[in-house]
């Protein structure tokens, strides 16, 4: 059972079940079951005694408030005797047994009525990149750009107060204004919430990182907020409660849309941080001395040897091939 690696999945089984689970909360079961076989089969018992449960509530006229009132009663009753440790335990399972299907009869009525009044849960969208950069419009006609190993959900129709949506990995937002339906974008456990703006979303395994182009963004992580203006960013670094406001030093959070890098005075080690990342590559920079040296020139849509052919000449650096690493000295 891998319920150890999720201690709210409980929680959020018996939100899905009563259609009262959010988009980001039905992902992230969806994400639970994917983790691991045991989890569906943990899926389906707790389906299944949760349809049963719902069963025995219907085949059973007994008052469900007198009932608890009654097993309150008694349970006190019993806490205030002495305690007797019995010599034989199984009895004690089948006194157990009993109160658990006591407490699921008295509650399953009570329960089915809560999920026959609850509003169905919205339909939910996911779509992904896969190894190519694409485009999305969500159903209030914000534009999504997705770049490569990423993933958006939302809702078939925004209803409600909000227009909420799940991100896994990076995309960039234009999303359209509407002042009374704030925009909210949930990211692992940031939470990004805009009006109308144009900004960019980044989760990987250390940091999420949002940067702005127009309008104002308001990024959240527990009890921590911060408001980023154009050509601010915020960074949330996951291995502490950390949040960074700081001010954006290039435009290579852009690079997957415009397929363009423009450097000013940019270090090395920054491009090259960019490269590994817009072409899978691995490059490293063999000579710590040359990690800040200043690179000035803009490359649209070249391929990865050509930019190295560029940076090669124009430092005048060695590229040399090894065992499918590049090394810059």
């Amino acid at each position: 059972m891998k319920t150890e690696q999720n201690p709210n999945i409980d929680e959020l089984l018996v939100k899905s079940m009563l259609d009262e689970a959010s988009v980001a909360e039905q992902i992230e079961i969806k994400q639970w079951l994917l983790d691991d076989d045991d989890n569906q089969r943990y899926y389906e018992h707790f389906e299944l005694i949760w349809n049963e449960s719902k069963r025995l509530a219907r085949q059973s006229n007994v008052d469900e408030n007198a009932a608890w009132e009654r097993f309150k009663v008694r349970t006190a009753a019993m806490e205030q005797e002495p305690k007797v440790i019995p010599m034989h335990p199984k009895p004690v399972f089948r006194i157990l047994r009993m109160v658990a299907m006591v407490l699921m009869a008295a509650c399953a009525g009570w329960l089915s009525y809560l999920a026959a009044t609850q509003n169905a849960a919205p339909e939910v969208l996911t779509i992904s990149s896969g190894m190519e950069t694409r485009i999305a419009t969500l159903p209030d006609g914000s534009i999504v750009t997705l770049n490569k190993k990423s993933s958006i959900s939302y809702p078939k129709a925004f209803e409600g107060k909000t227009r909420q949506v799940a991100l896994a990995g990076e995309a960039f937002f234009d999303v359209k204004p509407d002042k009374t339906k704030p925009f909210i974008i949930e990211v692992n456990d940031v939470t990004v919430k805009v009006l109308g703006t144009s900004f960019n979303v980044k989760d990987n395994a250390e940091k999420t990182e949002v940067i702005v182009e127009t309008g104002i963004v308001e990024v959240s992580r527990a009890n921590r907020k911060v408001r980023i203006t154009p050509r601010e960013e915020a960074t949330v670094v996951k291995a502490s409660a950390e949040m960074q406001k700081g001010t954006t030093e290039d435009e290579f959070h852009n690079y997957y849309r415009t397929r363009r890098l423009y450097c000013d005075n940019t270090p090395l080690w920054r491009l090259v941080e960019i490269l590994n990342e817009a072409y899978d590559a691995d490059i490293v920079v063999g000579n710590p001395a040359l990690r800040d040296m200043p690179i000035n020139t803009t490359f649209d849509q070249n391929s990865l040897e050509s930019i190295l052919g560029v940076v090669s000449e124009t430092l005048s650096l060695k590229v040399e091939h090894h065992h499918g690493q590049i090394i810059l000295k």
